[in-house]
């Protein structure tokens, strides 16, 4: 029997995942592809469609791609572009969405990374039923999809929601879009290692990371540093929360969420990332939210919120839902 799917694909700063997943968001077949196969958009258009034939061919029953669905960073829905995106080496407008149309021969929808994601976990996640939340995606960059009434907002132009770059320290640190003191450089996985070299580099700390570079340094070893009690990467966690947590505060008082997700590599730290964050965000809400947001990680394990958004987004277009 034929099982019609979508292509799903999220296209982050460092790897690419595609799956085929089904009506029901059950995931048939998942793969990665690492930065290296980056090098341009139509070349990494190709090498998708050469390794989704070749799983295609040794699934039995067969399969047939419906539409494909695209969560990527700067992904423009209207447009289905990628704009400027400041963490990967494709530079400029790409139209992704029409590559991958004119490769596979179906319809491609796209949308931004974090909305995907956001798509995601109000379908198969812990969003489920909650028409206000706000999911962050803490990764190489911070990402955010904002659900309002039950709809994502894009706003007019289809870039709505980019928390990651409002600006928390004035003159703070450079960011990959140009500007300086955009909250990614601080509470994002490359933001948390920036402050761990810095406090490195200021002294003062005997930490099990003495002696790492920016480029050693990972944020899975932060994580198991401050899991083992080490001060200098609880400091770290504090930091990054602090300034997490009254950039959503001030998110807060534009939606008036009911959830807050947490998804991505930093996220994963579970308590040690969300409880600075949910600490300084309570101290710094308007009297009127207080004690009515939580903070949540995501339901959906690795990544998976942002490919199932991503294939939610092409079936909801494709009228499945």
């Amino acid at each position: 029997m034929i099982t019609q799917i979508v292509l799903g694909l999220d296209i982050g700063g460092t790897n690419a995942d595609f799956a085929f997943i089904d009506r029901d968001g059950k995931i048939l077949y998942k793969a990665n592809i690492p930065k290296n196969d980056f090098n341009t958009a139509n070349s990494f258009v190709q090498l998708v469609k050469k390794k989704a034939h070749e799983a295609m061919a040794n699934i039995k029953g067969g399969l047939v791609i419906k539409a494909i669905g695209i969560g990527a960073p700067n992904g423009n829905y209207y447009r289905g572009t990628i704009e400027f995106a400041p963490n990967m080496k494709w530079e400029g407008i790409i139209p992704i969405a029409e590559y991958f149309r004119m490769a596979f021969g179906v319809p491609c929808f796209l949308t931004n990374d974090a909305n995907a994601a956001a798509i995601g976990e109000m379908m198969f996640g812990n969003a489920k039923n909650v028409d206000n939340f706000i999911m962050i995606t803490l990764g190489t960059g911070l990402g955010s999809g904002i659900v309002a009434n039950g709809r994502l907002v894009y706003g007019h132009d289809g870039f709505a929601g980019e928390l990651g770059h409002i600006i928390v320290k004035e003159g703070g640190r450079q960011c990959g879009c140009g500007r300086k003191g955009c909250l990614e450089t601080y509470a994002s996985v490359t933001g948390i290692k920036r402050t761990v070299v810095k406090m490195l580099e200021d002294g003062g700390y005997k930490s099990e990371l003495n002696g790492l570079s920016y480029n050693q340094l990972s944020g899975k070893m932060i994580e198991e540093a401050a899991i083992r009690g080490d001060k200098l990467a609880l400091e770290a966690f504090a930091y990054t929360g602090s300034i997490l947590g009254k950039a959503l505060a001030n998110a807060v008082a534009f939606t008036s969420p009911q959830l807050i997700v947490m998804f991505g590599g930093l996220a994963q730290a579970g308590d040690l990332i969300i409880k600075p964050t949910k600490l300084e965000m309570e101290n710094t809400l308007l009297r009127i939210y207080k004690s009515k947001v939580s903070i949540i990680s995501s339901g959906l394990k690795g990544n998976e919120a942002a490919l199932l958004g991503a294939a939610a987004l092409a079936w909801k277009e494709m009228g499945a839902h």
